[in-house]
């Protein structure tokens, strides 16, 4: 019998893996709104024009849309910022996601302390912090590009390793000329 996580895996059209984001979220009230689309088509557009980081796309995108499944659109509980996380990668267990898949769901933030850190979290982590910060919260107002990759880079990733952080800087600056 398949599962939902050999279902939405085998769909490699990621405007699909939306769409069916959108039910799961109907039947279900995982969370998945704008900021998540906003952050998986960032994780997209970074892995489409650096090729070089041989990363499975299909693994990244899928992982974008589900590794916020439990969080809380209230963003002064910190006890829920800090387990919403885990309690996805369990729940994403129960859809039958693979350990290895529910562990870079997991690893979007650093408050489960897993180590070491799968490649595939770095990028979870870079495009939820970064593509967060662009966009307008309740208690702020988006960040301009230079701010959040100097936020990025300096406060929330300050004596991290992230092994693709130089490669995503390298991403953002080469966006910004293309826009200019």
């Amino acid at each position: 019998m398949e599962t939902f996580a050999d279902y939405i895996l085998s769909e490699k059209d990621w405007i699909k893996k939306m769409e069916i984001m959108h039910y799961l979220q109907k039947k279900t009230g995982i969370f998945f709104e704008k900021s998540v689309i906003f952050k998986t088509f960032l994780a997209k557009l970074f892995l489409d024009v650096k090729p070089e980081l041989n990363l499975d796309q299909n693994i990244i995108l899928t992982a974008c849309l589900l590794c916020n499944c439990k969080k809380s659109n209230d963003p002064q509980d910190l006890s829920k910022i800090k387990s919403y996380a885990k309690e996805g990668a369990d729940y994403l267990a129960e859809l039958g996601f693979s350990n290895r898949f529910c562990k870079i769901c997991e690893e979007v933030n650093r408050y489960s302390g897993s180590s070491p850190r799968e490649p595939e979290s770095d990028v979870l982590e870079l495009v939820d912090q970064f593509g967060g910060m662009l966009l307008d919260r309740p208690e702020r107002i988006a960040f301009k590009v230079d701010e959040a990759l100097v936020l990025l880079e300096y406060r929330n990733l300050k004596d991290k390793d992230n092994r693709y952080l130089d490669t995503f800087k390298e991403f953002v600056n080469e966006m910004q000329e293309v826009l200019v």
